[in-house]
């Protein structure tokens, strides 16, 4: 066997490993989406009657509570950045990552100062290569996030925004998460979650009227103990939107990878068996030059 085509056949078997590999990651992403979005799900009746019922106490008149003031002169924003914990997701943490610096660009250009937030081991590791200062992170939950692991971001949230800026709080809170459209789409987006934006408006809400509630003790005692809760409920939402966005994006990463190994696979065998022919054809070529030579003698 010439050198040629033992390097053809090494680096066939070297692609079908790969291909194994890739498949198996493809596999293991699907499984996983279905078991994301059903989680999605399950949380969203939670969120949405937790936001109805914070609408209604905030719509009630004379409600003064910090979560809901607009403070005129903000001087530090944070920047909640949910990426993943792993790579092979494709576009996946780019995306995500390209939308915050855009965020931070349009806070400083506000005259405030971003105080970043991260969470997942690709976020940490971009701001740490880039030398830029972190408020705070977190790490190895990425794929499949608890409530609990929601609260401890959202509670390091709320202590900063109860903080006075010049102490190191913040004066309001913004969450950059990748949003689950479809298998095959996902888009990074960013939200404010705090302070709450109040609007007076003669429309109905979109999803029907408020409940009307009697409130006791007050609504104001009320907001004390529900807003901290939505606030957990929103970056739990986000959290659980980027593990079935990151599930999608590497199942499609790995599914491209694994078609670029099949096609790579065949132009690998077309090309060992053309030097295997040519091999062939040279070794006929000698056989009746010699045989030529020998009846000449």
């Amino acid at each position: 066997m010439g050198a040629q085509l033992r390097v053809y056949r090494r680096r066939i078997r070297s692609v079908q490993s790969t291909k194994k590999i890739t498949r198996a990651m493809e596999l293991i992403a699907a499984s996983r989406i279905a078991k994301a979005q059903q989680r999605v799900k399950a949380a969203q009746p939670y969120a949405r009657e937790i936001t109805r019922v914070i609408s209604a106490l905030a719509s009630q008149q004379n409600i003064d509570h910090p979560l809901l003031e607009e403070k005129s002169e903000a001087a530090r924003s944070a920047i909640l950045v949910i990426t993943s914990d792993r790579g092979l997701a494709g576009g996946y943490n780019s995306s995500a990552l390209k939308v915050a610096m855009s965020l931070e660009e349009r806070v400083k250009n506000e005259g405030k100062t971003p105080s970043p937030y991260l969470v997942g081991r690709k976020a940490v590791a971009y701001y740490k290569f880039r030398n830029r200062e972190v408020a705070e992170s977190w790490t190895g939950f990425s794929e499949q996030p608890t409530y609990e692991d929601a609260k401890m971001v959202a509670d390091a949230l709320i202590e900063a925004f109860l903080q006075p800026s010049d102490e190191g709080g913040v004066d309001e809170i913004h969450v950059i998460n990748t949003e689950y459209v479809s298998a095959l789409t996902q888009k990074p987006v960013a939200n404010r979650i705090l302070p709450l934006v109040v609007e007076e408006s003669d429309a109905p809400p979109p999803e029907g009227a408020l409940p009307l509630y009697e409130f006791e003790p007050s609504a104001g005692a009320l907001l004390d103990s529900l807003l901290p809760r939505y606030v957990q409920t929103r970056v739990y939402a986000a959290m659980l939107e980027s593990a079935a966005s990151e599930s999608a994006s590497r199942r499609r990463a790995m599914k491209a990878a694994t078609d670029n190994a099949d096609e790579l696979i065949k132009s690998l065998t077309r090309a060992a068996n053309a030097a295997r022919q040519a091999e062939i054809t040279q070794e006929i070529s000698e056989i009746v030059g010699g045989a030529s030579a020998l009846t000449a003698s």
